[in-house]
């Protein structure tokens, strides 16, 4: 029987297909990375699978560069997926863990576990987007917003997880003015929000407005803004898109270094590779991103998935960008980040032949074309 590996690099219509010839038994071992780990336990409801193993419960940290645990809810999800309903009165899972966490698992798996609130590592997203909608209008209505949130349930319940002293009103409602402070500010001075002259008062400015509209986080949108100048050219755009904050969670993993380099000197990408070492997520994104624009096809399905990552979020950070620079009345550096969007839509790079957003065009047709003065 055959062995299937559902990964990243995959398209949809061969994950479709993965799943039919494992809901046919042709199939009967399946090998599935973590993140599409969510989105295989709908699809297997019909088939099921008598028995999942998970191989391990680190995975590397590009921004902290070493290994880390999975999160509970990744393990959750695997495990859940062993099962098949009608057929086993019984499921089995074998989670491979080092001995030392065993004891941390066990537990995990027979008694229950906490939920906790991670709402305080986004609240600046998710304040400037209450901000821009009306819903808050100064300090206060900010703190009375956080009292109806599963954060403010859990912080009574637990708070030495949050760093919470006590719980008492006062020191819950110091610890909740402090954060609410501590988020403006840092949303001050990213730009997307104004604090009033009594210190109280919070406005939306039209950065603000960009980044909930747009679903930016505020840090890329104060990116976009201090790097991208009346003067700046494609190459300081593609720099500022991929040194967005939605991208630094793209590793440079181990072994990785020598083909990113390769394939910079191959097309000629204008980048410093010498910051690979140092695991910066913004060259590889330059990297990967021109290798789209060349049609260049990658090695590995690891650089193709980290690929498809950039571009699903491109188009839609590029059109922050014009948003931005069109704020500033800065229109000839807007017109060519519209034109870098163009480029990201058609893979075509400035120099390409405009055949090449043709269907089924390649650059052999287009030399041959030339060849015939076509």
């Amino acid at each position: 029987h055959g062995i299937g590996y559902m990964h990243e690099g995959l398209s949809s219509r061969e994950r479709d297909g993965l799943m039919e010839l494992f809901e046919s038994g042709a199939v009967q071992i399946m090998v599935v990375t973590v993140d599409l780990a969510w989105g295989l336990l709908p699809q297997t409801r019909n088939a099921g699978c008598r028995m999942v193993v998970v191989m391990d419960t680190v995975k590397y940290d590009a921004r902290q560069r070493r290994y880390v645990d999975y999160d509970v809810a990744d393990v959750v999800e695997m495990m859940s997926i062993a099962g098949r309903p009608g057929i086993d009165d019984h499921a089995t899972c074998a989670l491979l863990c080092p001995t030392t966490k065993k004891d941390y698992y066990k537990k995990f798996i027979y008694e229950p576990m906490p939920v906790e609130s991670q709402l305080d590592q986004k609240l600046t997203d998710h304040l400037n987007a209450e901000v821009v909608s009306g819903t808050i209008e100064n300090k206060q209505d900010a703190v009375d917003w956080l009292t109806w949130t599963f954060f403010y349930r859990r912080i009574t319940r637990n708070p030495n997880y949050y760093s919470l002293q006590g719980v008492s009103p006062q020191e819950i409602s110091d610890f909740l003015s402090e954060i609410i402070e501590s988020t403006a500010d840092a949303l001050a001075q990213t730009g997307c929000v104004e604090i009033g002259e009594d210190e109280i008062t919070l406005s939306s400015t039209n950065l603000g407005m960009v980044a909930a509209y747009y679903y930016t986080r505020p840090s890329t949108i104060e990116i976009f803004s201090r790097n991208i100048t009346r003067t700046s050219k494609r190459r300081a755009l593609v720099e500022a898109l991929c040194g967005a904050t939605e991208f630094e969670s793209i590793p440079v993993r181990p072994g990785e270094e020598g083909t990113l380099r390769a394939l910079a000197e191959r097309l000629k990408v204008p980048v410093e590779t010498s910051k690979l070492k140092q695991g910066d997520p913004m060259v590889k994104c330059v990297i990967l991103l021109h290798a789209h624009l060349a049609r260049q096809r990658l090695p590995g399905s690891d650089l193709a998935a980290d690929q498809r990552t950039i571009l699903l979020n491109s188009t839609r950070l590029i059109q922050a960008m014009v948003d931005v620079v069109a704020s500033h009345e800065w229109y000839r550096v807007a017109l060519r980040a519209m034109e870098l969007s163009q480029m990201v839509v058609q893979a075509m790079g400035p120099e390409t032949s405009l055949l090449m957003q043709l269907p089924y065009i390649n650059q052999d047709i287009v030399d041959e074309a030339k060849k015939m003065k076509v």
